[in-house]
Formats: structure tokens, C-alpha cells, sequence
């Protein structure tokens, strides 16, 4: 998207839906300096952001398995992405996928320019969308997937699932040729890592004793304080998609934090009518639930449309999540699907609302030209389809792939010890 040839296919509609479509070609330092943050602050939410909060929210005897499968899918994806993965994302190619001209990023050089910042930044920052968003997947079969089994699936879904849907949102394919409205990955990484959890949490099946036995967190200290980390490091996940300091960057900042704390609030607020007590588990789930849900709206909305995407993603993203845990009986461990999966495709469909400039306070930036509520909500629906489908289908063919080759599931009788030992010889605390 940032190359020039991506540039110049991103006009007219594109121009405005997508983020990564510009076309000056000098470094600004300002614009470097703050995406030089924001990709510190992107790989911060995974390690140790998600492996925190992940590791606090399962079992004593799962912890490090938690932390270790989110610290490895970070090299494993760095390596993928430097060999392959950029390429194919953000190369010329076709409506469907990249080319292979810049494998192991060979055409990046020192003062090769992407936008007003380095090609070799823009390609980092990238890189650490791509590492968390297989990262998200692991709460979905937490304390049951083999480690083997968990590499080569995340290895593969990286490449076969996030790739090319990154091609068609932001790397000129044919969802970029419509005009989809995703600003920082509603699409790209919260509905495909969402979708694909749901997938998981069915074919792996559910753990050991659920749902009749309890299993509860085992540190909610830890699970906070990772929740803080991940909802500091959004900022660069959102604000840094602007990849520039400037107003964009800066609204996006501010929508984002007003749709956090609404969605925590709301949150907190329906488990404390349902149940009589509001917990911190609901408070922090909340919180992510409004950021993954402002995520493809921020850089089109203002501030009080981003309190109420927050207000919206909090109860129904609560309501999902009781829904597929009472109702459904899916084990989906730590609520991927229902708090990152449906808050991506609400708020990839709401950002066709909110960025209308007729709601008043509620307003936002606008559409693009040719554009208006109904044509954009049309398009985002398509995109919401398209991705939930895609994903679906190839993560299903992935995990039959994987379960023949290595299978999935560890035996019962080592789920029932925990990974930590039995996958890694260790133990998270020394007791």
C-alpha cells in the first residue's frame, strides 16, 4: 500500500477510506518519530500486553504455555513476514494477493520512501499487526492445543488467511478498489483472528469438565495489568495507522480512548444488573471490547461517536459472550470470537454510520466522494462477509490439515497435569 505503485491504485474512493493511501515521497521526522513509537507500542500489546493478560486469565497450570505460545508466534511471524509475508501483503500482485518481487524484503532499502516515512518502518509496523493478530487466537484453544501443533497452524493461518486479507483491505485488492472503510484492522486482524478462534474452539472441542467445572482465572493481578498494557499500546495500534503525526492521528487517539472507557463502563454495568456484583474480569473485557470494536472506525469518526461504538460494543459484545458460553456451550477459553470477532464486524459496520457528517455531535469525517450511509454500509457488509467466510473456511482446512499431520488436542491425562510441564518442562511459579 505504501509503495508507489500501491499508491497510485489507491485514488479517488480509496483515498479516503483507507489510512495508507497518500502520496508524498519524503521522510518527515515528525511522522517517522511517531511511527517509530507507535511500532514499539503495537509489539508492546503482544509481548507482554496479551501474554499478560491471556496469562492471567487461565488456569495455574497453564500459565507459561500462554505466555511462551505468544512469545514464539512473535519470532515466528517476524521471520515469516521479513521472508514472504510483506511481499505478498503489500506487493503488486492482483485483486487477491501480492506478488513475490520483494521476498525477504530485498527492495527495501535504507532510503527507500513510504509515505513520508521509511519503507523499512512502514514494513515494521506492519509486522507487529501481523504478530498479533495469530497471537489473539491462542485464548480461543487455550490449556488444550498441542505447542507443535499451535506453530505450524499459526505459521500457516498467517500466510493463507491474514496475508491475504491484508492485500485486499490495505494492499490495493479489490476490497481497497471498493472503498472499504478499515482504518486499523477491524477486518484484518479482529474479524479473521475472531472468526478463525470460533473455528477452533469448535473442532478442538472443549476442555476438560467444562462447562460443568469451574475455571476461573488464576491471576487477575497479572490479566489487569496486561489489560492496561493492551489498552496503552492500542494507541499506536489505532493512532499509528494515520502514520503521521497529525490530526488524524490525534482524533483517532481520542475516539479510541472514549470508546475503551465506555465500553469497560457498559460492560461493568450489565454484569452488575445480571449478576449483582460488577468484577474486574468484566471491567477489562469490556475495555477490549471497545477497543476492538473502534478499531476499523477510529480514523473516521469523532470523539462522541466513539463513545457510543464504546456503549454499543459493551453490551453486545457481553451479551455475545454469555450467549456462546450459556447458551451455545462453545468453549471458545477466553472469548475471542465474541469480543474480538463480533466487535470487528460491528464496528467495521458502524463506521459506515459514524462517519456521517449529518448526526450532529455524533458526527464524522465524512465519505468519499460518489459515497453516502447507505452505498458504504453496503461495501463494509460486503467486507464483514467476504472476511468471516474466507476465514472460516481456510482455518477449518488448515486445522484438519494440522490434526492429521501432528494432531490437535494433547491427551486427556496431560490436560488434566497442564501444559506447562508436560509441553515445556517448566513451571510457571516455583512452589
Amino acid at each position: 500500500m505504501k509503495k508507489k505503485s500501491a499508491v497510485r491504485m489507491l485514488t479517488g474512493l480509496a483515498t479516503l477510506a483507507s489510512p495508507y493511501a497518500f502520496g508524498a515521497d519524503a521522510i518527515d521526522s515528525g511522522d517517522t518519530a511517531w511511527i517509530l513509537a507507535s511500532t514499539a507500542l503495537v509489539l508492546f500489546m503482544t509481548i507482554p500486553g496479551l501474554s499478560l493478560f491471556y496469562g492471567g486469565l487461565v488456569r495455574v497450570k497453564n500459565v507459561l504455555s500462554v505466555l511462551m505460545q505468544c512469545f514464539v508466534i512473535t519470532c515466528l511471524v517476524s521471520i515469516l513476514w521479513l521472508v514472504a509475508g510483506y511481499s505478498l501483503a503489500f506487493g503488486e500482485g492482483n485483486f487477491f494477493i501480492g506478488g513475490f518481487d520483494n521476498l525477504f524484503m530485498q527492495a527495501v532499502k535504507v532510503d527507500t520512501v513510504s509515505g513520508t516515512i521509511p519503507e523499512s518502518l512502514f514494513a515494521t509496523f506492519q509486522m507487529t499487526f501481523a504478530i498479533i493478530t495469530p497471537a489473539l487466537i491462542v485464548g480461543a484453544f487455550a490449556e488444550r492445543m498441542r505447542f507443535s501443533s499451535m506453530l505450524v497452524f499459526s505459521g500457516i493461518w498467517l500466510m493463507v488467511v491474514y496475508v491475504p486479507v491484508t492485500h485486499w483491505v490495505w494492499g490495493g485488492g479489490w476490497l481497497s478498489e471498493m472503498g472499504i472503510m478499515d482504518y486499523a484492522g477491524g477486518l484484518v486482524v479482529h474479524v479473521t483472528a475472531g472468526v478463525s478462534a470460533l473455528v477452533c474452539a469448535l473442532i478442538l472441542g472443549t476442555r476438560k469438565g467444562f462447562p460443568g467445572t469451574a475455571m476461573p482465572p488464576h491471576n487477575m493481578t497479572m490479566a489487569i495489568m496486561g489489560a492496561g498494557m493492551l489498552w496503552v499500546g492500542w494507541f499506536g495500534f489505532n493512532a499509528g495507522s494515520a502514520l503521521g503525526a497529525n490530526g488524524d492521528a490525534g482524533m483517532a487517539m481520542l475516539a479510541t480512548h472514549m470508546s475503551a472507557a465506555a465500553g469497560a463502563f457498559t460492560w461493568m454495568v450489565c454484569e452488575w444488573v445480571k449478576f449483582g456484583k460488577p468484577s474486574a474480569l468484566g471491567a477489562v473485557t469490556g475495555m477490549v471490547a471497545g477497543l476492538g470494536t473502534i478499531t476499523p472506525a477510529s480514523g473516521f469518526i469523532g470523539p462522541a461517536g466513539g463513545m457510543l461504538i464504546g456503549l454499543i460494543a459493551g453490551f453486545v459484545c457481553f451479551n455475545a459472550t454469555n450467549f456462546m458460553k450459556q447458551k451455545l456451550g462453545v468453549d471458545d477459553s477466553l472469548d475471542v470470537f465474541p469480543v474480538h470477532g463480533v466487535g470487528g464486524a460491528l464496528g467495521t459496520l458502524l463506521a459506515a454510520v459514524f462517519a456521517s457528517t449529518s448526526l450532529g455531535v455524533f458526527s464524522g469525517k465524512g465519505y468519499a466522494e460518489g459515497m453516502d450511509m447507505g452505498s458504504q454500509l453496503s461495501v463494509q457488509a460486503i467486507g464483514v462477509g467476504a472476511t468471516v467466510l474466507y476465514a472460516a473456511v481456510c482455518t477449518a482446512v488448515i486445522l484438519f490439515a494440522v490434526r492429521a499431520m501432528l494432531g490437535l488436542r494433547v491427551d486427556e491425562d496431560i490436560e488434566t497435569e497442564g501444559l506447562d510441564v508436560n509441553q515445556h518442562n517448566e513451571r510457571g511459579y516455583d512452589l
